[in-house]
């Protein structure tokens, strides 16, 4: 039948089976946001209004992330579709899987630097899995049903959508095609013809697992290193809880990584890396075998690759092959979907007893915690896991607060950590944090930032208290960029070159002139105080925590340095 494009657009999200989508109108997308008044779809897909593209595209991953299902942003033309860049390259380097639907000037616009014209598909060409320019309405719900099977299939990720304006306006053909019909029709059925394969994950190479097994059968220091391959698998998480307690290897955990072993299993070390425990990163140093499951090694995990786990043989598994050999160099690898290889694995692994090497590594202690008048990270974060029984969903910036986040709140489960891992986004938390409770209406979410990180987005207050979005912020107020601070500190001889922040905003008014509550903690007494109120609120609130300028995230070791080589112990 035939139908209207922007109209086109909307059934094929409810055909997804999308239910809430985050964006910001403007001229070249209006044809698309009239459908939701002209044929009733605000009765079907709930969208929220940010007050920023930025906003809307991190709220879309947030959702995303802590739901596992395809998150949705809409924005259009020019400056509109440019403010996204920042989001769609933090949903990809992090494996999320975003659908960005964005408008264009009209096809006889296109070329001419008109009003809000940009090449948006060039410009994000590099950090999208794919994107497309729709210029025929006829192709339009096929290359819709295409994003959403390509966003969400093998290693997740972003897709951007770019839409001629007159293409919204023109009547093109569509037919309602169940979701599970997808795959064998139009342009993506033509794909998956062309490349052979089916959107199923293809299956690890038997040969690989009965390789892997016969080294772990050789090792005498196992450990295993956990990324966010782990966790965007569906299924995989038990599945890897049933390997580790087989194999009773010591766990380490990239960033990214949070949730897939409980914080406060016996068998988990920390995180690895850069800001890594010392049981995780001399552990790496003494093993002889490392398993690494959906782990890039990026270069704040790998922080010298030489050197990296140089007495072990490194297996490497992960659903892409291109991540294979890229960052460190591999004994042997797996290809395939961490929750298919698990299967196979415990299918046919043993049960190990490592007492002693367990004992060698979880010997290795921490700077033991402060507990005085004055308010400390770890306080924070204990007060918050202590009050919410461990099960709020965290969202964080990036700095200080990201990493004690991952030090002193123990995740346990996938979803629960929001964080850009590997664009390392201030601001991302915020709108993170109202895409996860847009999803997630049951369950308390908590938004971790420093001061310089919630300036950068602090006016989605506005879009938290409209729709009674009852995030809870705090605040880690050094009044510093705590991290580049701890930099410079370090490295660069307390030249604290344009890190200072002495300035406003007084972050409790703030809070009050967009309607919510605001309040201060200077004590682990006052901040304890505050977030039982504010989880009694019922709304937005705001907790201002004071803490000193010179808190540091122990450990630290330098970038190109061997993780054996603590700056800061």
């Amino acid at each position: 039948m035939l139908m209207r494009g922007s109209q086109i657009v909307m059934e094929c999200l409810l055909e997804q089976g999308v239910d809430t989508v985050f964006g910001y109108p403007g001229g070249t997308i209006l044809n698309i946001y009239d459908e939701f008044e002209l044929h009733g779809y605000n009765q079907k897909i709930r969208h929220y209004l940010t007050s920023h593209e930025q906003g809307a595209s991190h709220a879309a991953d947030g959702y995303a992330r802590s739901t596992g299902k395809v998150g949705v942003c809409f924005a259009t033309s020019g400056p509109g579709a440019t403010n996204l860049v920042t989001g769609i390259a933090t949903a990809y380097y992090d494996s999320s899987p975003v659908v960005f639907i964005t408008c264009n000037v009209s096809e006889h616009l296109i070329g001419k630097d008109s009003f809000q014209e940009v090449d948006i598909t060039g410009i994000t060409m590099p950090i999208t899995k794919c994107n497309f320019l729709v210029k025929d309405a006829n192709e339009l719900a096929d290359v819709i049903r295409e994003a959403f099977a390509i966003a969400r299939s093998g290693r997740p990720g972003p897709v951007l959508v770019d839409i001629a304006k007159n293409i919204t306006a023109v009547q093109g053909e569509y037919e309602y095609l169940p979701l599970a019909e997808h795959p064998n029709h139009g342009r993506l059925a033509t794909l998956l013809r062309r490349s052979n394969r089916d959107l199923k994950n293809p299956e690890p190479n038997l040969g690989d697992i009965h390789k892997l097994l016969e080294l772990i059968g050789q090792s005498q220091r196992p450990m295993v290193l956990v990324g966010g391959g782990v966790i965007r698998s569906k299924g995989a998480v038990p599945e890897f809880r049933k390997f580790i307690e087989t194999l009773d290897a010591p766990v380490g955990s990239t960033i990214m990584g949070g949730g897939a072993c409980p914080g406060n299993h016996p068998l988990f070390t920390g995180m690895v890396g850069m800001h890594g425990s010392h049981a995780s990163n001399m552990a790496t140093a003494e093993c002889d075998l490392l398993i690494a499951i959906g782990c890039r090694f990026s270069d704040r995990v790998a922080t010298h690759p030489a050197s990296f786990a140089q007495n072990a043989k490194i297996v490497q598994i992960d659903i892409d092959r291109a991540e294979i050999d890229k960052n460190v160099q591999t004994y042997h690898h797996i290809i395939g979907d961490a929750r298919r290889v698990l299967e196979l694995l415990n299918e046919n692994l043993p049960t190990h007893d490592y007492t002693a090497w367990k004992a060698q590594v979880f010997a290795r202690k921490e700077q033991p915690l402060k507990k005085d008048g004055i308010l400390h990270p770890h306080e924070i974060l204990e007060t918050i896991s202590d009050l919410t029984d461990g099960d709020a969903i965290i969202a964080t910036d990036v700095g200080q607060h990201q990493m004690w986040s991952c030090q002193y709140y123990h995740f346990s489960r996938p979803g629960q950590l929001l964080t850009s891992g590997g664009f390392g986004t201030m601001g991302f938390g915020l709108g993170a944090a109202m895409g996860a409770k847009a999803g997630n209406p049951d369950k308390v979410v908590v938004h971790c930032t420093g001061d310089g990180c919630f300036r950068m987005n602090c006016h989605e207050l506005a879009t938290v208290e409209h729709y009674n979005i009852p995030v809870i912020t705090v605040i880690f107020d050094n009044r510093t960029l705590g991290m580049v601070r701890q930099w410079q500190n370090l490295l660069y001889d307390k030249r604290f070159s344009q890190t200072t922040l002495d300035r406003g905003p007084d972050f409790v008014k703030l809070a009050e002139a967009y309607g919510l509550k605001g309040f201060r903690a200077k004590t682990q007494t006052e901040f304890e105080a505050a977030f039982k109120q504010a989880l009694q609120e019922g709304r937005g609130c705001v907790i201002d925590c004071a803490i000193d300028m010179d808190a540091m995230v122990h450990p630290m070791v330098n970038g190109g340095t061997p993780v054996t080589d603590f700056l800061l112990h």
